[in-house]
């Protein structure tokens, strides 16, 4: 009987465990899936505000450039030599200089080949949750694979006209031969109407 009931307290021991275990691991589990998801949360927050405030800069690399041509006689864009230009008095083109959101830090500028930056982009590697439905003035990011391809830059190539598949830009309709709008032809002869005479020189 002794033995019965020793044997039945280790046993109930063994099962306590077991169960004791199984319960750390099921909270383990639960614990890194709420990790992931809210690690995925913050980066899309992250990402959010990384695409409104680049787009910011680029609108302002835009404004700046369009403004300092108005008053100069050579061709070309104008850039500032730092974003803290984009934010002096009297007409401040940008609230304040912001940091990338998802580097963490300072942004990498693009720089023009005359000078001054023309655009920024994330230091950061990691791949964007959003592919596509981007804003208009940055849809050429869809598809890209990293935020550090994301560069706001002013030209933007997203304001490049789209050439329909099929066509040549600046290619001209083919024309008819005798219509008004062949090159060298002649305007069309009008026909008298039916039982009208036609009356000869």
């Amino acid at each position: 009987m002794i033995i019965s009931h020793r044997q039945r307290a280790i046993n109930e021991q063994g099962v306590t465990y077991l169960m004791l275990m199984f319960a750390i691991v099921l909270i383990g589990i639960a614990t890194t899936t709420a990790a992931k998801q809210w690690k995925a949360v913050v980066q899309r927050e992250l990402e959010a505000d990384l695409l409104a405030k680049g787009i910011e800069i680029q609108n302002a690399l835009a404004l700046y450039s369009a403004t300092i041509k108005a008053g100069r006689v050579m061709p070309g864009e104008v850039y500032p030599q730092t974003l803290a230009d984009l934010t002096r008095l009297p007409k401040p083109y940008l609230r304040k200089v912001y940091l990338d959101p998802v580097g963490h830090g300072e942004w990498e500028y693009v720089r023009a080949p005359t000078g001054g930056i023309m655009g920024v982009r994330s230091k950061s590697r990691a791949r964007p949750f959003r592919q596509q439905g981007f804003p208009l003035v940055v849809r050429h990011f869809e598809g890209r694979g990293s935020y550090y391809d994301w560069v706001f830059q002013h030209p933007s190539p997203s304001s490049a006209p789209i050439v329909q598949q099929g066509t040549v830009p600046g290619a001209v309709a083919p024309s008819v031969p005798g219509s008004s709008n062949a090159p060298g032809g002649s305007a069309p002869i009008p026909q008298p109407a039916q039982g009208q005479p036609t009356l000869n020189p």
